[in-house]
């Protein structure tokens, strides 16, 4: 069977540049989703291109995946992304990928040896808020989760990213080996000190004198993303696959618009991520807020608010003049107010995401966006109600926002149609719902 790795693409396919025999697993990631595909590893591929090195990456996935694995191994680690912009599409071949490890196709005790590997230096995440059991009402690890019951009582065999990551430092401890930065890219408020919780917290209850080994050689540096990255459909891997010649099971589509800003705090080194553009910070904080706020916060005011006006996907919403003119002033009157970030213009940077939204090139559902509310709007909404309550100021539009919200998890839109709801709190929504009913 033909693939990207066997066939000699079309020329305007941008492919590696560089020598992929001299890379090494030095990253080792948790979570090989659409968004890592175009954000993370194509940024380390970009350096890669620009300057050579073995700053591969080992792709690490647990109870699922494994045909996404499988199919990535046909291709040779190959993967290809297709950046879409209203002006034109432009494919890409990413390279950065060493290696690939998956609990179903090898086994549990693989994946944790390779974390124990000398050359690995960085273990990074994408695994969403609820991949680090973390309670939201507290921010300590959650004690209650299934998971992390079953890793407290089989240390050696756990399966969660706290439990493998602890039980990973601790051999490398004994071994005598350097710790790794453990690197959050989640879309997550504070994602360095998020992680860093669970794995104290993780640390703690099996060992104080690791948990205290841990926080005083282990980096947990935080980190902003942006890059709007729809979930792969047929429709999308058929049009990659006319670009290229040959399918690509692996491939997703992306917006042309790439940001990553990241705290420069690595204790066993780090690629050059400054050479594809990648904002090197000492405080990530602000950017962060002012993402989850102006960005992810409207992103969901749409999300929820457009799925129940019959919009599909998000440049739909932006065809309608009341969306985008309540989507603009959501970001400049009620959330930019409650930023700290300095030396940004605002009102650029929300006429910026307006025009991405409006990418009509790019299919962003509003289903898609709409899931996990439960532990999406406390950062992107609630944050900001927050801080207007305590200055007696106008939200009515981060009030219509959450009212959408509460809406769309009844399950029932207007016509009567079931609304399939995916939230981890979907029970407990819906019990609520019912109570009310009745």
């Amino acid at each position: 069977m033909n693939t990207i790795a066997s066939v000699t693409l079309p020329h305007h396919v941008h492919a590696p540049r560089y020598d992929r025999q001299q890379l090494q697993s030095r990253i080792v990631h948790f979570g090989f989703g659409a968004f890592h595909r175009a954000h993370q590893a194509l940024l380390t591929d970009r350096v890669l291109n620009a300057q050579g090195g073995d700053w591969g990456i080992c792709e690490i996935s647990l109870f699922s995946g494994d045909q996404l694995m499988s199919q990535l191994r046909a291709q040779n680690h190959l993967y290809t992304v297709l950046e879409k912009g209203a002006d034109g599409n432009q494919a890409i071949i990413v390279g950065a990928v060493h290696e690939c490890l998956n609990a179903k196709l090898d086994s549990l005790a693989a994946i944790i040896e390779k974390f124990c590997e000398p050359q690995v230096a960085i273990v990074s995440l994408t695994i969403t808020e609820k991949g680090y059991c973390i309670d939201p009402a507290t921010g300590a690890l959650d004690t209650s989760n299934p998971r992390i019951i079953h890793d407290l009582q089989n240390p050696e065999e756990p399966h969660s990213a706290p439990g493998i990551l602890v039980e990973a430092l601790k051999r490398r401890r004994e071994r005598g080996l350097t710790p790794f930065t453990v690197l959050s890219c989640d879309n997550i408020p504070d994602n360095g000190h998020v992680v860093k919780n669970a794995v104290l917290g993780m640390a703690e209850k099996r060992s104080p004198e690791l948990a205290g080994w841990i926080k005083e050689h282990v980096s947990f540096p935080g980190t902003m993303v942006d890059r709007i990255v729809p979930a792969a459909t047929n429709e999308s891997l058929a049009e990659i696959s006319q670009h290229l010649g040959v399918n690509d099971p692996c491939a997703i589509s992306c917006e042309p618009f790439i940001q990553w800003v990241v705290e420069d705090n690595f204790v066993a080194g780090r690629p050059a991520w400054e050479v594809a553009g990648v904002q090197m910070v000492n405080d990530v904080l602000p950017w962060e807020e002012m993402k989850l706020r102006m960005l992810n916060g409207s992103h969901s005011f749409l999300a929820y608010l457009g799925y129940l006006s019959g919009f599909a996907h998000i440049s739909d919403c932006m065809q309608d003049r009341a969306f985008r003119h309540a989507a603009r002033t959501l970001m400049l009157d009620e959330q930019a107010p409650t930023l700290r970030i300095k030396d940004v213009d605002l009102t650029q940077y929300a006429d910026k995401l307006i025009a991405r939204f409006a990418n009509p090139a790019l299919k962003h559902k509003t289903w898609q966006i709409a899931m996990d509310g439960s532990q999406k709007l406390p950062q992107r909404m609630l944050a900001g109600i927050r801080i207007h309550l305590g200055r007696e100021t106008d939200w009515s539009l981060l009030a219509l926002g959450v009212a959408g919200w509460m809406r769309y998890v009844s399950g029932v839109d207007d016509a009567g149609n079931a609304i399939d709801v995916r939230d981890p709190l979907s029970d407990k929504i819906r019990e609520l719902v019912c109570g009310q009913q009745q």
